[in-house]
């Protein structure tokens, strides 16, 4: 067992480092499902097989150590020399393979249960979210909003809140499902979502959008126009660099794509059942659904809604719309 157990350790620590490398394209939930598994067996092996027979070993130690300290008494010999403790824990301790599998189990099942059924954290990697996320965010997911599903499988179970409007939104990102995004929802099902000359406008009605102050933007070291906007009852801040285009550059060639319409001002499109648009609130640097489509509901991961740590400026720490 112990050659069994350092070559499934070495298959772990390998997958790990061969995704940190860059070697191969990780999925974190499916090798979280696997340690889960692999620790539940090894687990439930200790519990009714090995620790059983450490305990038989040891039960038989003192018995021959009784026995024998019985026979030596009955030969008029009290003072006993030999403790037989230091011998019992050492039979009843776990052996290196299993405290690192079994002895993990407890901690691993609680992260699983946890980052599939309840939180996930995520760090923001980009501006494209600026001034609500900030680059070195790290937040947490709600994964219950929208209703519970199968870890690795994504098979929905229960049923929760329906995506609204406004929601920020962690998902896989449709090109390339091993990547996860952040955005903000701005389209549901059935909307005309456009963006013409830089204004957002759903279903034929402008969504209202009160200018502030500018906002500068560390991250850059510029300044850009700063905005209020409202979509349902969510009031949020976006940012707009007056300097770029309305015109999208480099749309990818995507699913639906047919319900889109592409001009010098921007993008009109028509969100099909079961999808949604979503935008960055940095309006001028955000690679979203105007430029490879739509998201699809399996695809969404939860709702984020809470930034608990970012080490440059514990300020951030809070909730944010």
């Amino acid at each position: 067992m112990q050659f069994f157990t350092a070559i499934v350790l070495a298959g772990f620590v390998g997958y790990g480092a061969a995704w940190y490398f860059g070697s191969i394209e990780g999925n974190f939930a499916l090798l979280l499902f696997l340690a889960t598994v692999v620790t539940g067996l090894y687990w439930l092996a200790e519990r009714f097989i090995f620790l059983p027979r450490r305990r038989a070993v040891a039960q038989t130690l003192e018995g021959n150590d009784e026995h024998r300290r019985a026979n030596l008494a009955a030969q008029g010999i009290q003072d006993v020399d030999g403790d037989i403790s230091t011998a019992r824990e050492r039979i009843l301790a776990q052996p290196w393979w299993l405290d690192w599998t079994a002895g993990l189990f407890p901690v691993i099942l609680i992260v699983f249960l946890l980052r599939s059924f309840v939180f996930e954290p995520f760090k923001i990697p980009s501006g494209s979210m600026i001034p609500t996320l900030l680059i070195g965010d790290l937040i947490l997911v709600n994964k219950f909003t929208y209703g519970l599903k199968l870890p690795v499988l994504n098979t929905r179970i229960t049923e929760g809140t329906p995506v609204q409007r406004g929601d920020v939104v962690v998902f896989r990102y449709p090109p390339k499902p091993s990547i996860d995004y952040i955005k903000r929802v701005v389209g549901v099902a059935g909307d005309e979502v456009s963006y013409l000359n830089k204004k957002l406008t759903i279903n034929g009605q402008p969504v209202v959008q009160t200018p502030g102050s500018d906002f500068f933007d560390e991250s850059v070291m510029e300044y850009f126009k700063y905005f209020d906007e409202q979509l349902g009852a969510k009031k949020h801040g976006i940012i707009v660099d007056e300097k770029r285009p309305s015109f999208i550059p480099g749309v990818d060639d995507f699913k639906y794509k047919q319900n889109c319409r592409y001009s010098v001002e921007g993008v009109s499109c028509k969100v099909p059942e079961g999808h949604y648009f979503v935008m960055g609130d940095n309006r001028d640097n955000s690679l979203d659904s105007r430029y490879w489509g739509f998201v699809p509901d399996g695809n969404v991961v939860g709702r984020a809604f809470f930034v608990w740590m970012n080490f440059s400026n514990l300020k951030r720490i809070g909730a944010f719309n």
